[in-house]
C-alpha cells in the first residue's frame, strides 16, 4: 500500500515538472519569437527613410532610447541585448541615414560601422580665399565657427606663416560628415596644398627665378586666373619667367582686378591698369606680394615648368585661348586683330570661378 501510494505520488511530481518544464519551454520560444520578431520586423521608417543624428559622446543605449521615443524602435533593451551579444555596442557620432525596410540588426550594424551620412563640396579653381570661404560655410551641415566668420580669423585659425591665406586652399570636392566645422575643412584643403606644393616643388625645372615654393604659388595663381587652356598654361608660365629673368614687368590683368577689390565693376578701364595697388603688375615690378587666387595643381606645375620658347606677349582671341607673340610689333598686331575687333561673346579665358 505504502508503495503503491510512493508511486502515485512520483507520478503527481513528475507531470508537475514535466509541466513546469514545458511552460518553461513554451515561454522561451515565446520569448524567443518575439526577440527573433522585434529584431527582424521593419522598423517604423518611412518610404524615404530615416535621418537621425547621433552626438559625439553618446551611447548605444542613449541612441537607442531615442529613437524609442520616436517610435523608431519598440524593445529598445533586446536591441540592446542583441548588441552586446554581437559585441557591437560600440557606435559613431554623426548623421545616419536609415533606409526604408531597414530592422534592428541592420541598424546596430550601421551605428557600430559608422556608416554616416557624407556630403561633398567643391572649391573651384580660381576662386579666392573668400570665396573659398563662403563655399565651405554655406556647406550642407557645416558647423559654422566663430574662427570662420571672417577670412582675417580663418587666416589666424589656419596658422598660414604669410599674411594672407589667399592661395593656401587647394581646389578640389571634399567629402566630410555632418557636424564638421568650417575650419576643421578648411584645414584639409590647407594641409591638402601644402602637400601639392612641396610635391611639385621637388620635381621642378632648374634655374627659376623663384626664391621660395610661395612664389611658385603666386606664380601659378596668375596662371590659373589668366587661361583655363591645359595646354596654355605651361606656355603662358613660360612668359611670365622670361618676363621676370629680363626685368620686364608682368602686366598682367588678373592682378589689377584683384587689387581693386571690392571697386572693380567688371569693366577694366585704361585708368585701372595706371591705378597704383600693391597687386598692379602694370605699376609694380615682379611678382605681387600674394596669390590672387587658388590655383590647381595644373597651375602649380605649370609654374615650376615653364615651357621653353621666346613668346613675351599674350593677348585674348575671345575664345578662351590666346595669342603669343615674341616682340612687341607682332604683339601690337594681335592686339588689333583680337581686341578691338571684340564681340560680343569675347572673353579672355574660360569662364569659371569669376
Amino acid at each position: 500500500m505504502v508503495k503503491k501510494k510512493q508511486a502515485k505520488s512520483r507520478t503527481r511530481i513528475w507531470r508537475y515538472v514535466s509541466g513546469a518544464v514545458l511552460l518553461l519551454v513554451m515561454a522561451a520560444g515565446a520569448g524567443l519569437w518575439v526577440a527573433r520578431t522585434a529584431l527582424v520586423q521593419p522598423l517604423a521608417v518611412g518610404d524615404d527613410g530615416l535621418r537621425f543624428q547621433v552626438d559625439s559622446g553618446s551611447n548605444l543605449s542613449r541612441a537607442l532610447r531615442n529613437l524609442a521615443d520616436e517610435g523608431v524602435i519598440k524593445w529598445p533593451r533586446l536591441v540592446l541585448a542583441y548588441a552586446y551579444w554581437q559585441e557591437k555596442t560600440g557606435i559613431h557620432a554623426g548623421e545616419y541615414l536609415l533606409p526604408y525596410g531597414s530592422n534592428a540588426m541592420d541598424l546596430v550594424a550601421r551605428l557600430h560601422s559608422g556608416d554616416v551620412t557624407r556630403y561633398r563640396l567643391t572649391l573651384v579653381e580660381g576662386w579666392t580665399f573668400r570665396q573659398a570661404l563662403e563655399q565651405v560655410r554655406a556647406g550642407r551641415n557645416i558647423v559654422k565657427s566663430d574662427a570662420g566668420s571672417s577670412v582675417a580669423t580663418a587666416t589666424g585659425a589656419l596658422g598660414v606663416e604669410e599674411d594672407s591665406a589667399e592661395g593656401w586652399i587647394f581646389p578640389d570636392t571634399y567629402i566630410y560628415r555632418s557636424g564638421t566645422t568650417d575650419i576643421e575643412l578648411l584645414r584639409q584643403a590647407h594641409a591638402r596644398m601644402q602637400r601639392v606644393l612641396d610635391e611639385e616643388w621637388r620635381a621642378r625645372d632648374v634655374d627659376l627665378p623663384y626664391k621660395s615654393p610661395y612664389e611658385a604659388l603666386i606664380m601659378a595663381s596668375l596662371i590659373e586666373k589668366e587661361t583655363g587652356q591645359p595646354s596654355e598654361r605651361s606656355e603662358i608660365a613660360g612668359v611670365f619667367v622670361r618676363r621676370l629673368n629680363k626685368g620686364m614687368r608682368l602686366q598682367t590683368d588678373p592682378t589689377v582686378i584683384y587689387g581693386l577689390g571690392e571697386e572693380f565693376d567688371g569693366n577694366l578701364t585704361r585708368a585701372h591698369l595706371r591705378q597704383p595697388t600693391p597687386y598692379n603688375t602694370y605699376t609694380i615690378s615682379g611678382l605681387p606680394p600674394t596669390p590672387i587666387a587658388l590655383p590647381g595643381r595644373d597651375s602649380i606645375r605649370a609654374a615650376l615648368n615653364p615651357k621653353s620658347g621666346d613668346s613675351l606677349y599674350f593677348v585674348g582671341k575671345g575664345d578662351g585661348s590666346h595669342h603669343f607673340s615674341a616682340t612687341l610689333t607682332e604683339h601690337n598686331r594681335a592686339v588689333r586683330e583680337y581686341q578691338l575687333k571684340r564681340r560680343a561673346d569675347y572673353r579672355s579665358s574660360p569662364e569659371k570661378g569669376n
